[in-house]
């Protein structure tokens, strides 16, 4: 039983993470019906921002946090406007490419930048190393920082979804983008809300996966970022709790499977569990199915 639990407190901590960058993707896919696929990327560049705070400016955890999430924040609206604003009446597919050569781009240009090397987070000091035992699992002070940093950003975005104007307006403009125009709500504004807030939690997210593995890469984006989607899927696509609920559920299940099976099955196991829920249930364990009019 102490290997179930330390096992689970391992998934919870990754899963706290998938749940932030699966955020992002129900986010914008609510709100525009597109599968931002440059939001991985953002979690990257989130990853590198928060590295160079920590090591060159010798910045604490905290403010390397706040900085990534900044940076990723105007990165994102930046995207929004010049990529996707252009193209929003556009068909859905030249969306989706040009989602696609967004984070092909941040990719490389990061690789051109920073180079393809990987680099490693400093290592953490002071009571943030510290370690205690529950009831004979072993719980470091990080997974708990990180558990507590995730439900605090996903408890605030909660607030702001359902208590203040830009949350109404949000899910306004998600149900009916021009009913909510003519009821004088400002949908460009309110799209570029949504990609903000999306980013900053893929940039925070990219910070804390950087002090919780120590390396970062340019592509580190890629596989994770796959996995977030795989989580929105299974929760429900454009559904908040079910991108939260997906986050766990995938971040407890990869490391279950690699702690009682195969490691090198973990992905293909997370992968399964997409196509089989797209056969069973298309609209994810809380999504509804939605009705096309004709």
């Amino acid at each position: 039983m102490q290997l179930f639990f330390a096992q689970l407190v391992n998934g919870i901590s990754l899963g706290s993470i998938y749940a932030l960058i699966a955020l992002g993707y129900t986010m914008v896919y609510g709100v525009m019906r597109l599968i931002n696929f440059a939001h991985c990327d953002i979690y990257m560049l989130g990853a590198y921002v928060g590295y160079a705070c920590m090591t060159f400016w010798r910045l604490p955890v905290p403010i390397a946090l706040v900085a990534a999430m900044s940076v990723c924040t105007m990165l994102g609206i930046a995207i929004e406007r010049t990529a996707y604003r252009p193209l929003r009446s556009a068909e859905r597919i030249s969306l989706l490419i040009t989602a696609l050569g967004v984070s092909q781009l941040l990719q490389y240009c990061t690789m051109l930048v920073v180079s393809p090397n990987v680099r490693t987070y400093p290592p953490i000091k002071g009571w943030l190393a510290g370690v205690f035992t529950v009831w004979g699992v072993r719980i470091t002070a990080l997974q708990c920082v990180i558990l507590a940093t995730a439900l605090t950003l996903m408890g605030t975005l909660n607030t702001i979804v359902k208590h203040t104007r830009t949350g109404r307006a949000m899910r306004a403009v998600a149900q009916d983008r021009d009913t909510a125009q003519l009821m004088g709500i400002d949908v460009d504004a309110t799209i570029s809300h949504t990609f903000a807030i999306g980013s900053a939690l893929a940039g925070a997210a990219g910070v804390l996966v950087g002090i919780y593995y120590n390396t970062i890469n340019p592509l580190m984006g890629t596989l994770p970022g796959l996995k977030a989607f795989v989580a929105a899927v299974f929760g429900g696509i454009g559904v908040i709790p079910g991108a939260m609920l997906g986050g766990y559920f995938i971040g407890v299940v990869e490391v279950m499977v690699a702690g009682y099976g195969n490691s090198m099955m973990r992905d293909a196991v997370v992968f399964t569990i997409l196509i089989v829920v797209l056969i069973i249930r298309p609209t994810g364990l809380l999504g509804s199915q939605a009705k096309e009019k004709v």
